[in-house]
């Protein structure tokens, strides 16, 4: 007995073999019309009954591997909420890598890669940071990458992000509007890709409003509530103080929020404060966080999309998603 295959399906509904496939696992990225004759197709051949065979003969393990740095971080969550949403619509199931920011972990992670115990990767780590190594995309046994929020070296036709710099440049653009002169960078850690973009658009916005970049307005952190505490006691110290604050990542935004608050200094009526990401307690901090709304839901489905794409076989396309300005109390004019 003959088993019905993908060409059976795209020649009854009178489709391309890459719709068929499309439908069968990016679903979502089919129009309706489209997408309800194929799987009428799909019934009436029964094809589908062969998917777990065909599964098989392909060495599929339909497990995704998501690698995160720190699964305690509540910038995680919308996406990988997002990642599992597409994941479960297939079928597939996620396994979570937890690195610790430790390369021996990350190096147990890429062995599932290359014994096939994954499909593929959602690397939401930083790819370009000294002790991770992203193995190349036409490696002997490596599946699939995606990067998520970072584009790593080799795979720039992989990744699904925001433009970092262009919203922090509108981010210090927005303080500048305020009337803002004296402005202050926190920034995440120094050898983070994001750090670079985000200081980029910091110095970019100071630049098109012909301000003179402070040196001593950059203070270092590292994305953490602590480091947000640290910054505080910087501003303290500071004879000039900054009447705004640009923090890389919401956390230290909050940790600087939560220092004045203590030390009875009001934001924004004494120095407004911005983060980055609008993660859940942003809204709930008082003031509530003025910060850039990245999509993070929707860039962790997206990844998963584009990595079903290519293990597909279709070619990769990065996504680049829009963000948003959230303006909320912990921003406003300066005190004259």
């Amino acid at each position: 007995m003959t088993h019905p295959t993908i060409e059976d399906v795209a020649r009854l509904a009178d489709v391309s073999i890459a719709t068929v496939s499309r439908c069968l696992h990016t679903p979502e990225r089919v129009a309706p019309p489209t997408r309800e004759r194929v799987l009428a197709a799909v019934r009436e051949t029964g094809y589908n009954l062969n998917l777990a065979a065909q599964s098989l003969r392909r060495r599929r393990s339909d497990t995704v591997l998501v690698v995160v740095p720190d699964i305690g971080n509540t910038y995680f969550s919308d996406i990988l909420g997002g990642i599992e949403r597409v994941a479960s619509a297939q079928g597939l199931t996620m396994l979570i890598g937890d690195t610790r920011r430790s390369r021996t972990r990350e190096e147990s992670y890429v062995r599932h890669l290359v014994n096939g115990r994954a499909d593929g990767a959602l690397l939401l780590i930083d790819p370009q940071a000294a002790w991770f190594e992203v193995p190349a995309p036409n490696a002997k046994g490596i599946r699939p990458i995606v990067t998520i929020s970072e584009v790593a070296p080799g795979f720039a036709n992989t990744a699904v992000m925001i433009d970092n710099v262009a919203a922090a440049e509108a981010m210090v653009s927005h303080l500048i509007a305020q009337g803002h002169q004296r402005i202050a960078h926190v920034t995440g850690p120094s050898n983070d890709i994001l750090t670079r973009e985000r200081m980029r658009g910091y110095r970019r916005a100071l630049a098109t409003a012909g301000l003179t970049e402070d040196a001593g307005y950059v203070i270092p952190g590292d994305y953490s509530l602590a480091s947000g505490r640290a910054a505080f006691d910087r501003f303290l110290a500071m004879a000039n103080r900054p009447t705004a604050i640009f923090f890389a990542n919401d956390e230290s935004a909050m940790g600087f929020i939560s220092s004045a608050n203590l030390a009875g200094v009001r934001v924004p009526a004494e120095v407004s404060v911005a983060g980055f990401d609008d993660i859940h307690f942003a809204q709930s901090c008082t003031p509530a966080l003025t910060t850039i709304r990245q999509p993070r839901a929707e860039m962790g489905a997206e990844a998963m999309r584009v990595l079903l794409a290519i293990i597909a076989g279709e070619a990769p396309a990065s996504v680049c998603l829009p963000f948003e300005l959230i303006e909320r109390a912990s921003t406003a004019p300066p005190a004259r």
